[in-house]
């Protein structure tokens, strides 16, 4: 996919993304929020932040227990790890499922930026067949596709925290920022 292209993907999501926060009866918005609402914060498109990877699949899929954000356990299996390149140093992040028989692969991460630019508990990165795995046998992992969790916006909704194994010691300056009334 051309850059150009891409980017047009991107713009044409957020700005979907902005008008169901806007206009849907579902959204995470309260009613008087969603009549002052300009828009979502993000960065800007940038394709150093975008890979083509391979999963390493673990072998034994460990069972973990995640806890969320009113304080419930939720079970996820650790399903394998990504592993990339930023500024010529190594990082890793862990994919998880909430079952095995799930299509969908969830990255949460929390990296250099949290509670600065963007969300203090994490942002979440969701990778599904259809959409992100190549021809080639690998994933993409775009973090201009990182989005905040429900939880950024209204204490009605329970997140996972993010497991600290998916803590980046290093700023993703990509993807949705902090949320902003």
């Amino acid at each position: 996919m051309e850059i150009s292209e891409w980017k047009e993907r991107i713009s044409l999501d957020r700005k979907g993304k902005d008008q169901f926060f806007k206009l849907h009866p579902q959204s995470p918005l309260t009613f008087d929020e969603r009549q002052k609402f300009k828009g979502l914060d993000y960065y800007s498109p940038d394709p150093d932040f975008m890979f083509e990877l391979e999963l390493y699949e673990h072998e034994k899929k460990k069972l973990m227990k995640i806890e969320d954000t009113r304080g419930n356990e939720r079970d996820f299996l650790r399903w394998g790890e990504f592993r990339f390149k930023i500024g010529g140093k190594e990082y890793k992040l862990q994919a998880y499922k909430s079952d095995p028989d799930e299509e969908r692969l969830f990255i949460p991460f929390r990296d250099e930026t949290s509670g600065k630019e963007t969300y203090g508990g994490g942002r979440y990165l969701d990778l599904d067949n259809e959409h992100h795995y190549t021809l080639q046998g690998k994933w993409t992992l775009d973090f201009n596709m990182a989005y905040n969790p429900w939880c950024a916006y209204s204490q009605d909704y329970a997140c996972p925290f993010v497991p600290p194994e998916n803590w980046l010691k290093i700023p993703i300056y990509a993807g949705e920022k902090d949320y902003k009334i």
